[in-house]
């Protein structure tokens, strides 16, 4: 995948998109992250790419003709553009997925009080927005919205099932996790996670995810157990037994001695009936 990122601090980006999984991906040729500085665009002696908002009012605003002048410098036209800005829809998995399945895109990064509106207008551009409130550009939303649809390319994590289980993707928030020591400061891993038994150890990564979802995003988890009766192609129930007597216990609310402590009588399989 390319993704052209146009930007007035192309350096802001390179500490991101040159270490960890996203430098790895760049290394192998899964992802070719492109970095164009508007100010190069610029027909000013000094680089000049903002001026004052016509009609007044505070900051300044991007210019349309360097703008215009870097997104025909990456072919913008035969490619998707996007623009970051709190006015637009908000990032959700159905538009990473949607930017996952793309061989290529544009990022604009605004700043200041953001782009000449007719740049929008003449280039057909999305507005996306990472949440409700305002930062100082779009550089860093931009850097989440290409780690996010990153994770979901084939070849750039390791477990190439790992970004699909994982938190919303699964329709869950994910599970506690636990690594080396097993007792810290008096803290003991659960005996369950230790108990080699995989079968147990699903049903509690299940219950932990139902319990921290309905909790903490009672939105996920009415949507999932909605789904809780759905069945596979085959005509299997999409959750066995085992996995439905875990859901009941959750939706019922915690009652004494209820809970899969340790996964202590859970004999069905997960997944089957």
């Amino acid at each position: 995948m390319k993704i052209d990122v146009l930007t007035l601090f192309p350096e802001m980006f390179r500490p991101v998109t040159e270490e960890s999984i996203l430098g790895r991906a760049a290394e192998k040729g899964i992802l070719d992250i492109r970095l164009t500085d508007i100010r190069d665009f610029s027909n000013d002696k000094h680089n000049k790419a903002d001026d004052y908002p016509f009609g007044g009012g505070g900051g300044m605003v991007m210019m349309a003709d360097p703008i215009f002048g870097a997104l025909e410098h990456v072919d913008a036209k035969a490619k998707k553009i996007i623009y970051m800005s709190p006015r637009g829809k908000i990032l959700d998995e159905e538009k990473i997925r949607e930017l996952a399945e793309m061989d290529s895109f544009v990022i604009l990064c605004g700043h200041y009080e953001g782009v000449d509106q007719r740049v929008l207008d003449y280039w057909d551009v999305e507005e996306i927005s990472i949440g409700d409130y305002v930062l100082t550009g779009g550089e860093l939303p931009a850097m989440v919205l290409i780690d996010s649809v990153a994770r979901l390319i084939p070849g750039v994590l390791g477990n190439e099932d790992s970004a699909l289980n994982e938190s919303v993707y699964s329709g869950l928030l994910e599970h506690p996790q636990y690594t080396q020591p097993r007792e810290y400061r008096g803290m003991d891993v659960p005996e369950v996670l230790t108990s080699g038994n995989h079968q147990k150890i699903a049903l509690w990564k299940l219950e932990k995810s139902l319990e921290l979802t309905k909790e903490r995003r009672p939105d996920l988890y009415t949507e999932f157990i909605s789904h809780r009766n759905d069945r596979n192609e085959d005509g299997t129930k999409k959750y066995g037994k085992a996995e439905r007597q875990v859901i009941d216990r959750v939706e019922a609310g915690p009652k004494d001695g209820a809970g899969l402590k340790d996964g202590a009588g859970q004999d069905d399989e997960p997944g089957k009936d």
